[in-house]
């Protein structure tokens, strides 16, 4: 009988790339999002709002699964100051919601609760969180972690770096290659815009994000939290350059010369991903390729 593994947020960007993913592994998938749609990869695909406990509950107990991975919640920074309590409630209480009803079942599945590398550290004194949003992603981790000690459930955390790829994404790179297409078609009258050359950050293919995500669902330890990405930062004019390298010419924009949102990362160590057998493995180059050609194809017209 094929395990089950419940999807959250199984809509979203990353949620496509790992349903595809666990359904080619052989897992049955149990998709379920705020708004899920029936292009997606999977076996069974249900509504659900994580801020809802009943809605929960009623999806855990059909789905009844052997693993979960949590990647429902708001993930964007903006919206985080606009309304930071949505953002508590989405990214805190409904974590919260779906342990509760895992806690529930009588066979404990594995649990992976995907945040942030945004995340700030709990220890600093005073707390200096850049955002909302980095305040509910941290306290996301410490629910999660706390959680498999004390109701002796195996849940994981995870807080991967900026994630990039094929698929509809609102970081950096989506909008970047969204723009060059329609500035491709001449649809695009300004310049994009970025706040910044220097700023750097540490990007990760999100097909990679999802193979490690398999590793620790299968090998993790409980209680830990798990971070990883790239081996190399890049600044935004890095990021510019490899677009106009794929494109084979340059493209408009525009630097605004605007402060650093969020101080550099520190590069995650390779060796507590290494010890259950991942590394990433997508170079940098081809993640912008086939951003580019996923952008064209979705912005392709019938004419084409």
């Amino acid at each position: 009988m094929k395990p089950v593994i419940l999807i959250t947020g199984a809509s979203g960007f990353t949620g496509e790339h790992a349903c595809r993913h666990f359904q080619a592994l052989g897992m049955r998938v149990f998709a379920v999002s705020r708004s899920p749609y029936a292009t997606l990869s999977a076996d069974i695909v249900r509504s659900c709002d994580v801020t809802d406990p009943r809605s929960v509950q009623q999806v855990v107990t059909a789905a009844s699964p052997d693993y979960v991975l949590h990647l429902a919640g708001m993930n964007d920074v903006r919206s985080s100051w606009k309304d930071p309590l949505a953002c508590m409630e989405v990214n805190v209480t409904g974590t919260l919601h779906l342990l509760s009803s895992l806690t529930s079942l009588d066979r404990k599945p594995r649990v992976l609760i995907v945040s942030s590398a945004l995340s700030f550290d709990p220890a600093d004194e005073p707390p200096r969180p850049s955002h909302p949003y980095a305040l509910s992603k941290t306290l996301q981790t410490l629910t999660a972690r706390a959680w498999s000690h004390m109701f002796d459930i195996p849940v994981m955390a995870a807080e991967p770096s900026n994630l990039i790829g094929p698929g509809t994404s609102t970081g950096l790179c989506g909008l970047l290659a969204d723009y060059i297409v329609r500035w491709e078609r001449g649809s695009a009258d300004d310049p994009f815009q970025v706040s910044s050359l220097t700023e750097r950050r540490n990007y990760l293919d999100v097909r990679d994000a999802v193979t490690a995500y398999e590793r620790i669902l299968l090998q993790g330890t409980p209680g830990t939290l798990y971070r990883f990405g790239s081996q190399e930062l890049r600044s935004i004019g890095e990021v510019l350059s490899s677009f106009e390298s794929a494109l084979g010419k340059p493209f408009p924009y525009t630097n605004l010369h605007a402060s650093p949102r969020d101080p550099d990362p520190s590069l995650p160590s390779p060796v507590q991903m290494a010890h259950i057998g991942w590394t990433p493995r997508i170079p940098f180059a081809r993640s912008i390729r086939d951003i580019l050609q996923d952008a064209r194809a979705r912005q392709a017209t019938p004419s084409d």
